[in-house]
């Protein structure tokens, strides 16, 4: 049993767990060196066998391991020598008396020592050349709350967590059927993370699903600590700006996406699901669009799709227009903005980058410091900084105006990687307007519209709906329609089972019961 290089774990992964006690505790403590949470445990199994349990502190709860493992096998358990190794068996030991839901059973050390690092305890018997591995509740984790990152006014509250096998309770409790499958990976030679690719049998596309199962099993890396490792690692173009995920923290939203007919990438220890396929359109959209009625629903969605436009254009068209082309503006407006500048010793361009990159900055530190001081931080840093910029005579008040308005505009994006995505095309935006004025700005609205409808994630096109054009589903892009005109999935995403409604659902008064409707 004698490993050449001392604690070894890649030598030992392979070996047999021998029928000597002894020699199976020698080797877990090798493997075990230097780690001060390792709990060992002597005991005696049916009042014959010595025994010795293992674990670490921290991932399993000791109340549960003592009085629903320890004390049955040590006081209640009762077994012969010569039937020592039935009782092994995951079902006897339960049915002798361990309270434990989950019981495993190991025949090499790889096992034994994988069941310890996950959470359980490995239980080794003199003369048994298998160890036991007990289950107990793991350690206190966060409790379910509302997400913060994707708050709403109306709507369910409640948000994913850092534990697996609760968010997929949760969202469980959203699609209450069989055919919700999940699919389990384990990433990372080191983190040995446990990954569930998610969907539903009937709505997902099978060859879809066959090709996130391929990327995600063919990972190969020493750690996954978030969903955004996986997310790098199996997107179609890494090199592009715009996400080719969407992630969420809320079940709504997952389930809501998994009925459109995508899949779900859930991570242990985040509480950030991923989302794909993906388009365009559906980082402009809310979970909150769907529960609200639709006509406010049209008034928000064109305020979003108007302040996409100011975030990414509005600084270029002043840079541009100030620069090459002022006779586009009325004369009093150019008279102002022309005595605005008078006393400004820089371009435009680089009067521009000074206040974007103290904006980006401001709120960067906003995200960063403890909440109680980062918004005044933020907001009187904004102020102070720009009053005090425009009365120094290094930018102009109108260009305080812009970037300001600028700034409000990409907070109204719902998904804070497509807000990322504007932030960044901003820059360059502002840069071909700079040289080539408005001619810049069109150049630079072919060269993103060239790539959108270049950009595929898991081979559905990122403007689908649109560009391929499908007139049944163009009209969820722009505005909602009400619930009862959605009677079809999108069919980028759903081939088979498209239709998720009943048709001619239009409500009204019951013609039976006169105008009144019968109401009282």
């Amino acid at each position: 049993m004698e490993i050449e290089g001392g604690s070894s774990y890649a030598a030992s992964c392979e070996i047999p767990i021998s029928d000597h006690l002894h020699d199976n505790l020698t080797m877990m403590l090798k493997v075990f060196s230097d780690c001060s949470d390792l709990q060992v445990r002597h005991l005696c199994v049916g009042h014959k066998r010595d025994a010795c349990m293992l674990y670490l502190s921290g991932l399993v709860n000791p109340a549960d391991l003592s009085e629903e493992a320890l004390r049955p096998l040590i006081y209640d358990f009762q077994a012969s020598d010569e039937h020592v190794i039935d009782w092994l068996s995951p079902d006897k030991i339960r049915d002798e008396g361990v309270l434990l839901a989950r019981v495993g059973r190991a025949d090499t050390f790889r096992k034994a020592i994988d069941g310890i690092v996950d959470g359980r305890a490995a239980l080794f018997v003199d003369g048994v050349s298998q160890a036991v591995l007990l289950s107990t509740s793991g350690p206190e984790r966060r409790s379910i709350s509302e997400p913060e990152t994707e708050s709403v006014v109306r709507g369910p509250r409640e948000g994913f967590t850092e534990d697996l096998s609760v968010n997929i309770a949760l969202l469980r409790h959203k699609i209450r059927t069989p055919q919700l499958k999940a699919h389990s990976f384990t990433l990372g030679t080191y983190t040995k993370t446990a990954v569930l690719l998610v969907y539903i049998e009937d709505l997902a596309d099978p060859k879809v699903i066959a090709e996130a199962k391929r990327r995600i099993s063919s990972i190969e890396i020493d750690g996954v600590l978030e969903s955004g490792y996986i997310e790098e690692l199996i997107e179609d173009q890494p090199m592009s700006p715009f996400p080719q995920f969407q992630y969420s923290e809320r079940p709504d939203t997952i389930a809501a996406q998994l009925l459109e007919g995508r899949f779900a990438i859930f991570t242990e220890g985040t509480p950030f699901v991923l989302i794909a396929p993906v388009t365009w359109w559906q980082f402009v959209q809310a979970s909150e669009d769907y529960y609200e009625r639709f006509f406010l629903v049209y008034l928000v969605r064109v305020l979003r799709y108007i302040s996409l436009f100011l975030a990414l254009f509005l600084p270029a068209m002043y840079i541009a227009v100030t620069t090459y082309h002022q006779d586009m503006l009325p004369t009093s407006l150019v008279m102002s903005v022309a005595a605005a500048r008078e006393s400004i010793p820089f371009p435009a361009i680089i009067e521009a980058l000074i206040m974007e990159l103290t904006f980006e900055a401001l709120r960067e530190a906003g995200i960063r410091l403890p909440k109680a001081v980062g918004q005044a931080v933020s907001i009187l840093g904004a102020l102070v900084i720009g009053q005090a910029a425009v009365e120094a005579g290094i930018v102009s008040a109108p260009m305080v105006i812009i970037v300001a308005i600028t700034g409000i505009a990409s907070f109204t994006l719902p998904r804070y990687n497509a807000a990322i995505a504007i932030r960044l095309l901003r820059f360059p935006m502002m840069l071909l307007a700079a040289v080539l004025g408005m001619f810049g700005i069109v150049i630079g609205v072919m060269w993103i519209s060239i790539h959108l409808c270049k950009l595929r994630s898991f081979g559905v096109p990122y403007l689908s709906g649109l560009a391929p054009y499908k007139r049944k589903e163009v009209k969820d892009l722009f505005f909602r329609p009400p619930w009862w005109k959605m009677v079809f999935r999108p069919s980028s995403f759903a081939h088979h089972n498209r239709k998720r409604m009943a048709e001619r659902q239009m409500p009204g008064p019951d013609k039976r019961s006169g105008s009144r409707g019968g109401a009282r």
